[in-house]
């Protein structure tokens, strides 16, 4: 643990350095509820849903604040299909999961290349969101 911690250290020490500055953001993609269920044995895509949103926030990044945000809407989501149980457990997955210290495919802004830490996004990088959310609205209005 000790170890780690100064990993982490040492990345937001350097983590200017790392960054890029005219960073892409990616068309956004999900993969439903990534290594959980996206619902039940018999309704099979109960909470997709909830899982497609959480992961467009994730996809945009930002602060922790809106992480944890987003992580309690997914939550809220899942008791709403009536899964309160399920929400729970999904909420734990996601808070130790989704970290963007990592560079899984699922991480906090997964769609900006890593390392993408928390942070407000930039005036460009909001741009970009609004971009790649119109394509998208687009694509689903076709």
């Amino acid at each position: 643990m000790k170890h780690m911690l100064r990993f982490v250290f040492l990345m937001l020490l350097t983590y200017p350095f790392l960054s890029v500055a005219n960073a892409k953001l990616k068309p956004f993609s999900s993969d439903g509820c990534s290594s959980f269920p996206d619902g039940t044995i018999e309704h099979k895509n109960l909470w997709l849903a909830c899982c497609t949103a959480h992961d467009l926030a994730y996809w945009q990044g930002g602060t922790f604040k809106q992480r944890d945000q987003a992580d309690v809407d997914l939550k809220e989501c899942v008791a709403k299909v009536g899964e309160k149980e399920i929400a729970v457990l999904m909420l734990a997955g996601v808070r130790v999961g989704g970290t963007p210290f990592l560079p899984t495919s699922f991480r906090w802004g997964y769609g900006w290349p890593y390392p993408k830490f928390y942070g407000e996004l930039t005036e460009q990088e909001r741009m970009q969101v609004e971009s790649r959310l119109a394509e998208l609205n687009t694509e689903k209005n076709n």
